[in-house]
């Protein structure tokens, strides 16, 4: 992984952060962005392979466990962790599958219940069935 410094002087330092073991970012934008190291602000994920960029799963269950596994490699990456996330906002193909869902977000945060919103979408990209990103603080 690493961190790219988008502005210096004496301003506070945000980075970029960008790793290999998460899908690289499908637009103008970074993975993650790191401010002054307390804050991370992990782009949205969704559940495509880091290495083939194919979309993995067929449910919204199936897919959520892949674009979690994503936002938890970059968090590793920005020197956090899903023990540290602050806020998540899910975002949803159809909202019938929060349930299904929810497993799985419950499964990969355990005890740690981070603030979060979940709302449908109309689409999302690549015709997947979820989106997560976050906010997580960095030790």
């Amino acid at each position: 992984f690493f961190f790219r410094q988008i502005h210096s002087m004496s301003a506070p330092a945000i980075a970029a952060v960008a790793t290999p073991n998460a899908p690289a970012a499908l637009g103008p934008y970074s993975q993650a962005v790191s401010y002054s190291g307390p804050t991370l602000y992990v782009s949205g994920q969704i559940p495509l392979h880091p290495e083939t960029m194919a979309v993995v799963g067929e449910t919204a269950a199936d897919q959520a466990r892949q674009a979690l596994k994503n936002m938890g490699a970059i968090l590793e990456a920005g020197g956090s962790s899903p023990q540290r996330v602050l806020k998540v906002t899910v975002m949803l193909a159809e909202i019938a599958d929060f349930a299904a869902v929810n497993e799985v977000y419950a499964e990969f945060f355990g005890d740690h219940k981070p603030a979060r919103a979940c709302f449908a979408c109309k689409s999302l990209p690549k015709g997947v069935l979820i989106e997560v990103d976050c906010i997580a603080a960095v030790p």
